[in-house]
């Protein structure tokens, strides 16, 4: 990768890459159907901590937002990533890495598995091959993972990939609930971690 300089625009970014039982890879156009089967199955899983599932999208509505994810990850804006089960091809969740400072080579990986996906391990199979995808492929300096510190379970899967706590926000933003939540953050950081 050249200097941190460089427009990410121009940016030679993979969009595709393996793990041991995933593909991980960019939305395309078409997509909207399989992640909106995965959002309705797993919507109760979501909702408290997503806000976007607190409705069922359409059809049509998911599929807008996988072109929308599209066109941002051309424009290397957000790298959204879909899990693909590589025996089935069946959509099993999404991740990626968002609320990127291309200066700083900072990413944010967000992740959610669908319902019948969930505690067997393919979270924190994403988390760690997208994390090694930002440092070889992107050349991080620093990967975040936030979570709500009432999400136990996404903070099991930082913690399971090594990230390091390295503080709560407290009373940071408003919850779903109209409440104020504390934020866990997580990191990996160039020259400690890696």
């Amino acid at each position: 990768m050249s200097s941190n300089t460089t427009n990410p625009i121009l940016l030679e970014i993979p969009e595709s890459f393996e793990s041991e039982r995933l593909q991980i890879r960019a939305p395309l156009w078409g997509d909207g159907a399989a992640i909106n089967e995965a959002i309705r199955e797993s919507v109760e899983e979501l909702r408290p901590w997503m806000i976007w599932a607190q409705n069922i999208p359409s059809i049509d509505q998911s599929e807008i937002g996988m072109r929308n994810s599209r066109l941002q990850f051309l424009e290397r804006k957000d790298l959204q990533l879909l899990l693909i089960h590589k025996e089935t091809g069946q959509l099993i969740g999404s991740s990626g890495l968002h609320r990127i400072d291309w200066q700083a080579r900072k990413f944010e990986i967000g992740y959610w598995v669908r319902t019948t996906f969930a505690r067997q391990g393919y979270v924190a199979e994403a988390v760690n091959a997208i994390t090694n995808f930002a440092i070889q492929e992107l050349d991080a300096n620093r990967i975040e993972i936030r979570c709500d510190s009432r999400n136990t379970n996404s903070a099991r899967v930082a913690e399971r990939t090594g990230f390091t706590l390295e503080g709560i926000l407290r009373k940071e933003k408003c919850n779903l609930d109209g409440g104020l939540s504390d934020t866990m953050i997580f990191s990996k950081v160039r020259g400690i971690d890696f």
